[in-house]
């Protein structure tokens, strides 16, 4: 199928482990790069290739271009999947490799460069028909912040322009609050990012985060496949998905997707892209765009049968999309949770040696991890050492599943927080579908006093 001969994987973990599985079944070569503290991970254990690219800091191994764009030199590796975080989103990384010729499985540089700045993407956005929240046009400073603020009407929110991961965010309620949250979002800003301009949006009190999943060949033709609700999060940081969304009817589904797919095809976008929104009262508000594959891409494959690792690696083999839109077909309902080596009450991390390792089985189950027993977490990377997906012909099916696949995953030796989602699971609100992207917090703080 593909005119990609060997990957190079630019990651670790379990995305690298699902890259790598994609590598096996379409007959091609892997190479798997690894840091020091990595050496004995599952993904460099099957890799057919390994090559060490450095000490455990990021930074000098999994963020280091030069070590990275050498392991292909070396290997001969023609391609390179980034997964998502560390390069995923570097328009810089993705300019070299083309330089050395070597095919990026992503989108175009420029691509990744519109939508990595949030005011270029939002304008950008807004051009492509897809809805925004009403906010400023452009940076906001101290001389014109008020003035903005009072146009679109408080409670306002104030956004690092380069952020992510909640820095850089600050929530001004009233005209007394605007100068003092605009002026710690600028510090936390120029601290995390080395770049203090901010821009400014509504505020919405009670939105649900979902997200659409598109996927274009670059040549202008592209599709969506649903939606994902990513409203259970703690610190802006997803804890449990699911598609479909419980708050969405069919109808509301097809018709952002096809905004969304309609503003692929006028971008020519290339390969997998999130289109993330927040919602409130029937609408659709833009947020930003992931240039990438998504750590929850997993609930999307279960209910749309597409491989989406398979996708990625064949649209960047000028294949083309394996399917038009009306082929895709939503089959049910899948959840995916996170579980992380911290621990589930206060959410310290917890590295330390996996002592014991069961993951669960049977039908509509599914466990992304490069975990297993006598594995060393090491204390360098994100917490995320796995991932539970369960699907079912329904919402109700699947939240049975969860149940009990949650009771017999065993994971010893560490803290987890599988005892957080054994509690989710059976809390009357998630059951009936209803929370928003503060109901976690609320809850996690109720549940310390």
């Amino acid at each position: 199928m593909s005119t990609i001969k060997k990957i190079l994987i630019a990651n670790r973990g379990e995305i690298a482990l699902r890259v790598l599985r994609a590598c096996k079944e379409l007959g091609i070569a892997s190479v798997a790069v690894h840091s020091t503290a990595d050496a004995d991970a599952m993904h460099v254990r099957l890799a057919d290739e390994s090559v060490c690219i450095g000490p455990p800091p990021s930074r000098d191994s999994y963020l280091n271009i030069h070590e990275i764009v050498a392991a292909c030199e070396i290997t001969h590796a023609d391609a390179v999947h980034p997964g998502y975080g560390f390069l995923s989103e570097n328009a810089k990384f993705a300019d070299i490799l083309d330089a050395h010729g070597i095919t990026f499985i992503g989108p175009t540089a420029d691509h990744i460069r519109l939508m990595g700045d949030k005011i270029t993407a939002k304008q950008t956005a807004q051009e492509l028909g897809i809805p925004v929240v009403p906010g400023s046009d452009g940076e906001v400073k101290p001389e014109n912040a008020m003035e903005i603020a009072r146009q679109i009407g408080f409670p306002v929110l104030i956004k690092a322009t380069a952020g992510g991961g909640g820095r850089g965010m600050k929530v001004a309620r009233t005209e007394d609050d605007l100068m003092e949250a605009l002026n710690t979002a600028r510090s936390e800003a120029a601290a995390a990012f080395g770049n203090d301009a901010v821009y400014m949006e509504k505020y919405l009190e009670k939105p649900r985060h979902i997200e659409i999943q598109v996927f274009g060949d670059g040549e202008g033709n592209a599709i969506h496949l649903g939606e994902r609700d990513c409203s259970l999060q703690r610190r802006h940081q997803k804890v449990w998905e699911e598609a479909n969304s419980p708050a969405l009817t069919l109808e509301q589904r097809m018709k952002i997707g096809q905004i969304c797919a309609d503003a692929m095809k006028k971008l020519k976008y290339r390969g997998a892209g999130t289109i993330e929104f927040l919602y409130e009262n029937g609408e659709f508000y833009f947020i930003e765009m992931n240039t990438r594959l998504q750590v929850e891409h997993p609930v999307t494959e279960a209910i749309t049968g597409i491989d989406l690792v398979y996708e990625q690696i064949r649209v960047a083999s000028g294949q083309g999309l394996s399917v038009t839109q009306d082929e895709v077909v939503f089959r049910g309902h899948a959840i995916e949770c996170r579980i992380n080596a911290e621990d589930p009450r206060n959410f310290t991390p917890s590295p330390g040696t996996i002592t014991h390792f069961h993951a669960p089985g049977g039908l509509g189950v599914r466990v992304d991890s490069g975990a297993y027993a006598g594995y060393k977490i090491p204390p360098y990377y994100d917490s995320l050492i796995g991932k539970l997906i369960v699907h079912g012909r329904d919402r109700r099916e699947c939240l049975m599943r969860l149940r009990r696949v949650l009771d017999e995953f065993v994971i010893d030796g560490i803290k987890t927080t599988l005892p957080l989602f054994q509690d989710l699971v059976s809390n009357t609100d998630i059951e009936a579908g209803e929370y928003d992207i503060h109901w976690l917090e609320k809850y996690l703080a109720a549940d310390s006093h």
